[in-house]
This record gives C-alpha cells, structure tokens and sequence, in this order.
C-alpha cells in the first residue's frame, strides 16, 4: 500500500515562492507515476503537473513557466517549487501516487488511487 505526506504549505504574499514536498512509502514508489493536485474552495480537484517513472515533466497550462517539479527517487520524494504565486493558486494540494498499469493519461485524477491529505496553500494580494 502506498502512503503519502504532503508538507510546506503555508500563507504567501502574491508574486511570492513556496515549495511542497511529497514524501512516498510503501513498495516499488519508483515504478510510480507521482503529482500534484490541487483543490479550491467550490471548485473540482484539478491537475497541477506530475512526473513520471520514466523522468518526464507534465504540467497543466496554468503551471507552465512558474512551477516546476522534481523527484528524488532515491528518498522516495516529490515535491512542487511554486514561484510568482497568484491568489488563485491558493487552493489544498494534494500529492498523489498513479497506478501503474493504468491506461488513464497522466493528467487526469483517475489514474491515481492513492493520495496524501493535503496542505493548503493561501496566497494573500
């Protein structure tokens, strides 16, 4: 079973940087899929960027250029370097594990069954 814990959320100034790490357990994480989703109040869960077992970097429209994330495979983490903050990305993050096998693409929620509890995110204007 894959377990994960989200840290470093936090309350920001817009224009402002945070980092979110992800810490993985459980067998095999590096055959996983790992990423990063977030929730608004109202709003659906939504795709933030993801990387994959094979090293690649996905990320949603409204993540290009400002986030970036990384993956240290040899201690089972992921995290979410967040730069030039604006208040719509606060929200809940969530880090999430994908299934494997699955044939859901990579940026849709429905390939990932196990997931953290979240962090909150707050950007102030």
């Amino acid at each position: 079973q894959v377990q994960l814990a989200e840290s470093g959320g936090g309350s920001v100034e817009t224009g402002g940087s945070l980092r979110l790490s992800c810490v993985a357990s459980g067998p095999l994480i590096s055959d996983h899929a790992l990423g990063w989703f977030r929730q608004a109040p109202g709003k659906e869960r939504e795709f933030v960027a993801a990387f994959s077992n094979e090293g690649r970097a996905y990320y949603s429209d409204s993540a290009k250029g400002r986030f970036t994330i990384s993956r240290d495979n040899a201690k089972n983490m992921v995290y979410l370097q967040k730069s030039s903050l604006r208040p719509e990305d606060k929200a809940v993050y969530y880090c999430a594990a994908d299934s494997p096998q699955s044939l859901v693409t990579i940026i849709r929620l429905a390939r990932y069954p196990h997931w953290g509890k979240g962090t909150q995110v707050t950007v102030s204007s």
